[in-house]
This record gives C-alpha cells, sequence and structure tokens, in this order.
C-alpha cells in the first residue's frame, strides 16, 4: 500500500510555476493494478517519481507500506560512467538481492550483447530503457512502477515484456503510466485520473476511462 498525505508538488516552466499534486491525499491499496491516466504535460512522470522516492514532494508525507520499485525503464537510475554490468551489481547491492542472479537476469532479458560491459553514456536511449526495465523485473518488489514503457523495442522484446508482467502480477501490483487503453484494460483493475493538480482513483476501469475522455474532449 502507497498513502498519498497532502501532498504538493510544482516545478518551474518557461510560461510560470506548473502544478502537479495539489493537497493529494489518497491511497493506492495493495492487492490491485492501477493505470494512471492524464493528458500531456498534467505530470504523470512526476507522480511515478514520487511514489518511487526518486524525487521528493514540495510538501505533504509519501508513505509506502511495501518495497516499491523505481519507475521500471527509468535510465535516470544509473551511473554513466559505469558499465551496465557495473550498474546492475550496483542496485542487486542496494536492494540485498542475489548478485550473479541478478546480473545473469538483466544480460539475458536486456540483451545489449558487448554493450552490457560498455559505460552506460555510451548507450542510446532504447538500450538504457531494455537496461532499466531488466534492472528492475530482476529484483522482487511488492509494487512496480511503469512508465510508458511496454511499448519500447521490437514486438518480439514487447512480447517478452507482456510475459514478463504476468508473471510479476501473480505476486505483485503495478502502478502504470500509459496513454493506451488496451494496456490499461489488459493490466490493470483500477483506474486514476490526473489533471489540473488533483488525483481522482476510480474502481471502475471503464469509468476512468470515461472521465480521461470527457477531459480530452473538453480541453479540444
Amino acid at each position: 500500500m502507497i498513502m498519498l498525505d497532502r501532498i504538493c508538488k510544482s516545478y518551474r516552466t518557461k510560461t510560470g510555476r506548473k502544478t502537479v499534486l495539489d493537497q493529494v491525499s489518497t491511497v493506492f491499496q495493495s492487492g490491485h493494478n492501477f493505470g494512471i491516466l492524464g493528458p500531456n504535460g498534467a505530470g504523470k512522470s512526476t507522480l511515478i517519481r514520487l511514489l518511487a522516492g526518486s524525487e521528493p514532494p514540495d510538501s505533504g508525507i509519501v508513505r509506502r507500506y511495501a518495497r516499491v520499485s523505481f519507475p521500471l525503464g527509468f535510465g535516470g537510475t544509473f551511473h554513466g560512467a559505469l558499465s551496465g554490468r557495473e550498474n546492475v551489481a550496483f542496485i542487486a547491492r542496494i536492494y540485498g538481492a542475489a548478485m550473479r542472479a541478478t546480473i545473469d537476469y538483466v544480460e539475458g532479458f536486456a540483451e545489449l550483447g558487448d554493450y552490457f560491459e560498455m559505460p552506460v553514456n555510451t548507450y542510446s536511449a532504447g538500450m538504457r530503457a531494455r537496461l532499466a526495465f531488466a534492472a528492475c523485473l530482476a529484483i522482487d518488489f511488492d509494487v512496480y512502477l511503469i512508465d510508458e514503457v511496454t511499448e519500447i523495442g521490437d514486438q518480439r522484446f514487447r512480447r517478452r515484456c507482456a510475459e514478463a508482467f504476468r508473471q510479476r502480477m501473480q505476486r505483485s501490483d503495478i502502478i502504470l503510466v500509459t496513454h493506451n487503453p488496451h494496456t490499461i484494460r489488459q493490466y490493470c483493475d483500477r483506474g486514476a485520473v490526473l489533471a489540473n493538480g488533483q488525483l481522482t482513483l476510480h474502481e471502475e476501469i471503464g469509468t476512468a476511462l470515461e472521465s480521461y475522455h470527457r477531459l480530452l474532449q473538453e480541453s479540444a
């Protein structure tokens, strides 16, 4: 379970200050998979980083009563001067995971070839996403945070991602950001809509999608 207690978050833009969350309090209950929807620029990726703890709120408290992943596919997890292997070894140490098993899983899943031994700052964005995706899946978390990364790679890689999701969902929850209604329906049983600084949770995916589509029509 993850609780947001009166969370405020904003950041500077060229046109002024953008509010992502304005005194938001809500609960992501255990045993459910949440799909987060919202228009471009609403702050969905910022919300995922807040849930992960990789970015702090301006005020309020995020309470985590579960082992929560870093954002799946988030390349900012890595140190650019270290190789893929060295980064994975470091992550395994941080999370207390078996190092050899973690490295072997990531090397096989990410399919980076010789690049696995090269500095991450030589990787393309897609390669970094593959490495981060595999590193996250290699560790057992109670909640996996996913930000649009099911769309990376070729069709074969996406099929492997889908199978990995299904395996993890047998014992873990997910919180997923995507613009794809099919992906939301496939993986999630509850929805949330982020807009205008407010996060509204829905117990039914259908009502979340309806709310999201109304929001898009109103802003068109």
